[in-house]
């Protein structure tokens, strides 16, 4: 990374790359970007909810010039391989991410890389940092546990920030003004279940689901892509079927963020013990992974299932095992309906993110995003209702607002006419499916004028992440003309 241009930007990125940043955990790196401004004596102030905002003076003759907020988030995404299938072991609250360069692409191999939405912090730094850049007052908002539910935005100080144009850097596709995002909402599913002892004669296995690509719930829900733990319960139940009935379900585990696209499930099940029986879960799970690679040709070549003998302690009795494969089955998942303002682009999806079953009982979070409020909770309660249904405790929070559209944005006219001049071409405008702060922010200032864009990013939220690294300098070269046009 030490070789990449511009060194401003990659400089910080570098660090940020260094230190530890979960969500939730954005002390250290706080900490240090807020010992980096003090030393170059930029005011620094932190709010109630952990936000970092560091304020620049406008540049000699441009007092005058209205100001500009530029935005980020500290937290990342993390997603790491898992060492059964070949990844290198990660701590991410300890361990520093490590990267590779390849083919004019900066990625972590085993890792996400954070570039979501480090490189938009990183952006803002050298903005600060850049002594020849001419330009107005400068404000950076850098937020927290934006990835982990928007505590940062939601808790946002009122009357902080000075500016009323706003620069978000958290989007993901170089070339494009992202005027809109949709709003989200999670549901989260909790049940009791009655266990009883395996019965006699039968054998305990595991069932996996492994091997998937995974990615941005949001970003990527409409490209097709594999979900562990949906296909992990079309295995169980198949199984099920080709046993006439005779399969227990002892535990069942898959996902690690409501946010992420799940990569790997496992389940525990008991069957009959007899010779044949596992013959014939063995040929079906293989068959399975044939007819999975098919369908999912192209988008997650990797996808394996597998089958070994496992323990188990207690499995569930078949009214609650019956009662929770149905509304596996049952609950939307993936695009729910497409905009019908923006082509091209989904309105309103749900992603089953984590799923838990173990002796204190059954759990599960899921995520629904929509650009319209409506859509938002139609889409949610209809989710409940499937899970309310199977005598399932159902709570909706979480939630954020979408951002909507202003196609007649000053900013926007800006910040097009500024691309225009420095690439001679033109940028589009759309709507993210993604959620994005500019929602909450905007409330709680509803007269900010903001416009988000970024470099381009590939595999966002799933290990593999990568940034293109031409699209950064671009990206820095179009920050830098549109604060000394303002």
């Amino acid at each position: 990374m030490n070789t990449l241009q511009p060194a401003i930007v990659w400089q910080h990125f570098q660090t940020l790359c260094a230190i530890p940043r979960p969500s939730k955990q954005e002390d250290a790196i706080r900490g240090h970007i807020d010992a980096w401004a003090r030393q170059r004596n930029l005011r620094t102030e932190i709010d109630e909810a952990g936000n970092l905002l560091i304020r620049k003076a406008a540049s000699a003759g441009h007092e005058e010039r209205p100001g500009v907020v530029m935005q980020a988030h500290l937290d990342m995404v993390c997603q790491a391989l898992d060492p059964a299938a070949g990844g290198i072991p990660h701590d991410f609250s300890r361990d520093a991410i490590r990267t590779e360069e390849r083919d004019g692409w900066l990625a972590a191999p085993n890792t996400t890389l954070g570039a979501d939405n480090g490189l938009g912090v990183a952006l803002a730094l050298a903005a600060l940092e850049d002594a020849t850049l001419a330009h107005g007052p400068l404000e950076v908002l850098l937020t927290v546990d934006e990835e982990a539910g928007m505590s940062g935005a939601h808790g946002l100080r009122p009357g902080w920030l000075q500016s009323r144009l706003m620069l978000n850097l958290d989007t993901e596709a170089w070339g494009e003004f992202f005027l809109g995002c949709a709003g989200g909402c999670d549901v989260h599913v909790d049940r009791a279940v009655t266990r009883e002892a395996v019965p006699e004669g039968y054998l305990a296995i595991e069932i996996t689901v492994g091997g998937l690509r995974g990615g941005h719930s949001g970003c990527d829900i409409h490209l097709g892509l594999g979900n562990a733990n949906r296909l992990l319960v079309s295995v169980l139940r198949e199984i099920e079927r080709e046993l006439a009935g005779e399969l227990r379900l002892a535990t069942l585990r898959g996902g690690t963020a409501r946010n992420a696209l799940p990569r790997e499930a496992r389940a525990g099940v008991a069957i009959p013990a007899s010779a044949p029986a596992l013959a014939q879960v063995e040929t079906l799970v293989a068959r399975l992974e044939q007819r999975f690679r098919q369908e999912f040709a192209g988008r997650d070549d990797g996808l394996t299932l597998g089958c070994r003998e496992a323990a188990a302690g207690t499995v569930l009795i078949p009214p609650d095992q019956e009662a929770l494969f149905a509304a596996l089955e049952a609950s939307p998942y993936g695009v729910y309906s497409m905009s019908e303002d923006f082509p091209g682009v989904v309105d309103s999806s749900n992603n089953l993110g984590v799923v838990e079953l173990d002796e204190r009982g059954f759990s599960a979070t899921l995520l629904v995003r929509s650009l319209r409020t409506a859509g938002l909770q139609e889409l949610a309660e209809r989710i409940a209702g499937v899970w309310r249904s199977k005598q399932c405790q159902v709570r909706i929070d979480g939630h954020y607002p979408g951002w909507t559209p202003n196609p007649t944005s000053p900013l926007l006219a800006l910040c097009q006419r500024v691309f225009r001049d420095e690439f001679a071409s033109g940028a589009s405008v759309q709507v993210i499916h993604a959620g994005l702060e500019c929602g909450l922010i905007n409330a709680k200032y509803p007269d900010m004028d903001t416009v988000s864009f970024g470099p381009t990013i590939r595999g966002a939220h799933a290990p593999g992440e990568r940034v293109e690294i031409e699209s950064v300098a671009k990206s820095w070269r179009l920050l830098r003309a549109i604060l000394a046009a303002v």
